[in-house]
């Protein structure tokens, strides 16, 4: 029977917004947004979706347009379900039916004026099921739920009005949205953002924002680890929250030595999607002596521990919670969305234990138990077993076995013992899958069905969410000429750089249509095809930068036209895209072998040719094949490869000192501007060096490319178009106003627009220019003088024809030179050098 006249109460943290006044509720990038506007945004939201109560599905995102309607609603009485923004989403639309459907752009689709559903007075919150995405099984939350517990949370951390929280996680998860909720109740700031803790820009915005408080799940500390997170300087930090999983006792008590060392409190919680979010949480001040520790019950919460049959420790049973956050109940479709409370308290399914101190330990998990054979096999003790051998690994398994992945380059039958030893299986029970890395949910949490995927791949139906790319692992393997790629890998990761970016982008647009900007960073599962297709495609602006420099170069230098300012271009790309695709999340080690590995790809082709030239005429000699002209003073035609030479030796330099390694990670704005300032003491020979050629003079363009790719903000991108104003002019002498334009426009199509509208058939002509534009440059100076006199555009032609040639066939001849040496498998945890010699024409090149 429905009840369409039920009303149901706002969430008091939402309805109560405007009580704030003019304190800075969300900061992003793009900007502040006070809590009087977000409560104005809100309001005119609630507007939109009217006071008859319907069921609002949100596709979540953390951004301000989600966040508005997700505040909306709940002020408006509307119970939300907020999912994921991905394939999941058509599924639980038609399973649930709903009367609104939000995006997070804030774009409504309003299916129906009034609720097709009986909707239970107290629901106001439909989320997925602690460690799922998309499940049709749904955890049913009411006002008071996300009320108490925000207010719980906002308590044992003392979250104050000053604190600024970063959303490191998504907001359809729900300890993600227990920061949101938490810190909105207190008057707290929010950073809002969707970057990883691997992005530059992370930490850009985040310090800018006067960061105070980070939230991880586990997985999140081993991307802290990768960043230099230990040498990061922090000035506003307090404090930094675990959950989602258990995090290894070993890390918990150096995460909080380093907290403090460095000023801030590491923060342990435990919790679950059931319980709203969290259910305990360990005392900072007990972390170091405690860290196997959850802690205590959350304020307004307490724990109880029910005995289990058959379980032989007599102080241990399962972990049972009571308190205003336990959840409604369950939904399994939109019948049960009329329902009240059906559950009283939480089984958790955790077995725990109760230390000296009132502690609670979770020592395993209940229903997570598997029988095979007849033997009852836990399979985190298995995980905890190879841990202790320095293995980190996932279990999981069925009627048929085991199937274990594990990290670290491990020797399978060494494993396959290890498990066989701990369980009493046999091993030909157990399959062991090596890995880079353990595959996750898009919220962090490991993914064990997608282990059992790795054993049964055939009949095992694949987790909700976005299908495998297996199509597109296999274009990363082929273009980056890499084996064992996963979906967890992304183009970084995997050492892709500039000229494989070319091939990549245009290969992975083609598939998918327009890419999000960050796409390079982005793992490959969490790129995806779009509902539809269009025949326009974009270009990235640095791509057709190259393509179109390296025509003006050669066409000058053939006299079709005399347009000068490509190589100027071509020197802030090459900036541009060091910053890009060599500053990486990576240690010092990693990130300075890949800098020698680039230039390397650069100064062999380079060599190789101008040996061939100098043995077939009499123009070049041996200072022009070692590329030293430019070093000696002497003006080169080759001087543009020189100065890339000379900068590439130098940055591997700065990145053999810790201290400038750490300053570059610590200021990855500010490094680069220093480094321009130095070059403009050059750029103006304040010492009164006039004689200098192109190649140090020119130095200054790097840096401004550098710091360009470093601009997250829109005023440090205007600093930096400012700067290109102000010292291009007057660079290149009088008479030479075009070429000034052409430099200065170049520069700030690269700072302000990452990419063009474009079509499939120009996208593959730029690319393949921009791929070969080193080789192009290399063997333009041998070509067009065999043919300008015959025709000055075939002399063009040709010369785009050779570089393109070359290109190719040197890529050829070091992929099979890397395959014969390669051995067997993938390289364990992305190491280097394999991992960035993937192609010859990769690097910071023209």
């Amino acid at each position: 029977m429905r009840h369409p006249h039920l009303k149901s109460h706002p969430v008091p943290f939402a309805r109560d917004l405007a009580d704030h006044a003019d304190r800075p509720a969300v900061v992003t990038a793009e900007g502040t947004l006070s809590y009087r506007e977000l409560a104005a945004r809100t309001a005119a939201t609630a507007d939109r979706l009217g006071t008859e109560r319907r069921l609002v599905l949100l596709a979540g995102a953390n951004t301000v347009d989600a966040l508005v309607v997700y505040l909306a609603a709940l002020a408006g009485g509307h119970p939300v379900l907020l999912v994921p923004h991905d394939r999941s989403l058509s599924s639980l639309v038609d399973l649930y039916d709903p009367d609104v459907v939000a995006f997070p752009d804030g774009t409504l689709d309003e299916r129906r004026p009034a609720s097709a559903h009986t909707l239970h007075p107290e629901l106001a919150l439909l989320l997925s099921t602690s460690g799922s995405t998309g499940a049709p099984k749904l955890v049913r939350l009411s006002q008071q739920n996300l009320q108490a517990n925000a207010a719980s949370i906002a308590e044992y951390l003392d979250i104050r009005e000053g604190d600024r929280a970063a959303t490191t996680l998504p907001m359809y998860y729900c300890y993600g949205l227990s920061v949101i909720n938490s810190h909105l109740l207190r008057g707290a700031g929010l950073i809002l953002t969707d970057r990883s803790v691997t992005d530059d820009r992370f930490w850009t915005l985040f310090r800018d924002a006067r960061g105070t408080t980070l939230a991880g799940v586990p997985y999140t500390f081993d991307l802290l680890d990768r960043v230099g997170f230990a040498d990061m300087r922090l000035p506003h930090l307090r404090y930094v929250t675990q959950a989602g999983g258990r995090l290894a006792p070993d890390r918990v008590a150096r995460y909080a030595d380093l907290g403090r060392r460095r000023g801030w409190d590491l923060v342990v919680m435990y919790g679950q999607t059931e319980a709203t979010a969290r259910m305990a949480f360990l005392p900072p001040d007990l972390a170091a002596s405690h860290p196997q520790a959850v802690g205590v019950p959350i304020p307004g919460g307490s724990f109880r521990l029910e005995p289990l049959p058959g379980r032989p420790d007599a102080d241990t049973g399962e972990l049972v919670y009571s308190g205003p956050n336990v959840m409604l109940g369950y939904a399994h479709g939109p019948a049960d969305l009329a329902l009240g409370r059906t559950v009283g308290e939480l089984h958790t399914g955790d077995v725990a234990r109760i230390l000296p101190g009132g502690l609670y330990e979770v020592v395993g998990r209940h229903g997570r138990f598997l029988k095979i054979y007849g033997l009852r096999i836990d399979p985190q003790r298995i995980e905890a077993t190879l841990a202790r051998h320095g293995l980190a690994a996932l279990c999981t398994g069925d009627d048929e076995g085991l199937a274990v992945a594990v990290t670290g380059g491990a020797d399978v039958p060494h494993v396959r013992r290890l498990v066989a030893a701990e369980c009493g299986l046999p091993a030909r029970m157990i399959s062991v899958h090596p890995v880079s890395e353990l595959p996750r949910h898009p919220t962090g949490k490991p993914d064990r069905p997608a282990v059992l995927r790795m054993a049964r791949p055939g009949p095992v139906p694949a987790r909700p969410g976005p299908a495998p790319a297996a199509d597109l692992v296999g274009l990363y393997a082929r273009i980056l000429d890499r084996t064992g790629v996963t979906e967890d890998d992304s183009f970084v990761d995997l050492g892709g750089d500039s000229l494989s970016y070319v091939e990549m982008s245009l290969k992975l647009e083609d598939a998918l249509g327009t890419l999000p900007a960050d796409w390079p960073t982005r793992p490959i599962r969490d790129l995806r095809r779009p509902a539809g297709r269009s025949r326009l495609r974009t270009l990235e602006t640095g791509i057709l930068l190259r393509a179109v420099a390296i025509v003006l170069i050669a066409g000058s230098h053939i006299s079709i036209f005399t347009v000068r300012g490509g190589a100027h271009i071509l020197l802030a790309v090459a900036g541009f895209n060091f910053a890009r695709f060599h500053l990486t999340s990576h240690g010092r080690g990693e990130r300075r072998r890949h800098v020698l590995g680039a230039l390397n790809r650069i100064a062999v082709p380079s060599v190789i040719w101008l040996v061939a030239a100098a043995l077939l005429t009499a123009d070049y000699h041996l200072v022009d094949v070692l590329l030293l002209k430019s070093a000696f003073g002497y003006d080169s035609n080759y001087w543009f490869i020189e100065v890339i030479v000379y900068i590439l030796l130098a940055m591997a330099a700065w990145l053999s000192v810790p201290a400038l390694d750490r300053s570059e990670r610590r200021a990855p704005f500010g490094f680069p501007l220093a480094l321009l300032s130095a070059a403009l003491v050059v750029r103006y020979d304040f010492f009164g060096l006039s004689d200098l050629p192109d190649a140090i003079t020119a130095l200054w363009m790097f840096p401004l490319g550098w710091a360009a790719a470093k601009a997250a903000t829109t005023a440090r991108r205007s600093l930096v178009t400012v700067t290109a104003l102000a010292t291009v002019p007057g660079y290149f002498g009088s008479g030479e106003t075009l070429r000034e334009i052409i430099v200065m426009g170049g520069v700030a199509l690269l700072i302000w627009v990452p990419a063009l509208p474009s079509t499939a058939l120009f996208n593959r002509l730029a690319g393949m220019l921009a791929g070969a534009s080193l080789y192009i440059y290399l063997v333009h100076w041998q070509i067009y003088p065999l043919l300008e006199g015959h025709s000055r555009f075939l002399a063009l032609l040709a010369s785009l024809a050779g570089g393109v040639a070359y290109a190719a066939a040197a890529a050829r001849i070091l992929r099979h030179v890397r395959r014969s040496d390669r051995p067997g498998g993938r390289e364990g945890n992305h190491s280097l050098p394999q991992k960035t010699a993937v192609r010859l024409s990769h690097g910071v090149t023209v």
